[in-house]
C-alpha cells in the first residue's frame, strides 16, 4: 500500500460528530499502550501523526486519520490498564461501542496485541464480539523487538493459546518489521 497523503481529521466523542463522507473505516482497538498510535505512524510514513506516549491512556477519544483520501484508520482509546478513574473507562466503553454501532462503513479491525503480554480478558471479549458481528479482523503482534528472538516463538504461543487464529501478523515500530503485511491487508479487505 502506498501512502501518498494522510492526515489527521478530528477527535470524536459522539456518532454526531464522525465525518460523513462515508468513506471506509480501518479501526484498531487495543489495551492501552499496545502501541496503536506507533503503528499508525509507521503504516503512514509519518513521524507523529497520532501522538504517542509512555504513559496509558494517551488517546480519550476516538481519532480519525484520512488515507489518500480513499479510507479512514480509526484509532480507538484503549482498555484495559489506564490511569483514568472507572467513571472515564466506563465513559471510553459507551464511546467504543457507540462506535461500532453507529458506523456501517468499517471494513475491517487491527486487533493489537503486546507480544509480552497473554492477552487479557477484555482482548478475548473484544476479539470474540467483533467475530459475532462479523467484522473482519486483522489481528496483529506488536512490539516483537521487545523480546528476544530465542523467545518470541514461546510469547507468540502464549498469545495463540489464548487467541485461536494462525493469522496474525508480527509488527515492531523499531524495524518495521510486518509493515508491508498490514498494508497487503488493508488493500485486500478495502
Amino acid at each position: 500500500m502506498r501512502i501518498t497523503s494522510a492526515e489527521f481529521i478530528l477527535s470524536a466523542v459522539l456518532p454526531s460528530h464522525f465525518p460523513e463522507d462515508n468513506l471506509p473505516d480501518i479501526a484498531l482497538v487495543g489495551r492501552s499502550n499496545v502501541g496503536k498510535s506507533s503503528l499508525i505512524n509507521i503504516i503512514t510514513n509519518r513521524k507523529a501523526l497520532a501522538k504517542t506516549s509512555s504513559i496509558p491512556g494517551k488517546t480519550r477519544q476516538i481519532n480519525f486519520y484520512r488515507i489518500n483520501n480513499e479510507f479512514y484508520i480509526v484509532d480507538l482509546p484503549g482498555y484495559g490498564f489506564a490511569r483514568v478513574s472507572r467513571h472515564e473507562k466506563k465513559s471510553w466503553k459507551q464511546m467504543i461501542e457507540g462506535y461500532f454501532e453507529a458506523r456501517e462503513n468499517i471494513k475491517a479491525v487491527l486487533i493489537i496485541l503486546d507480544v509480552r503480554h497473554k492477552p487479557s480478558k477484555e482482548d478475548i471479549m473484544v476479539f470474540e464480539w467483533l467475530a459475532d458481528i462479523g467484522i473482519p479482523i486483522i489481528p496483529v503482534i506488536t512490539k516483537i523487538d521487545k523480546v528476544s528472538r530465542n523467545n518470541l516463538p514461546r510469547h507468540i504461543k502464549a498469545i495463540k493459546d489464548v487467541i485461536h487464529t494462525e493469522e496474525f501478523i508480527l509488527f515492531s515500530a523499531v524495524t518495521k518489521h510486518g509493515k508491508m503485511e498490514i498494508g497487503k491487508r488493508i488493500i485486500e479487505i478495502l
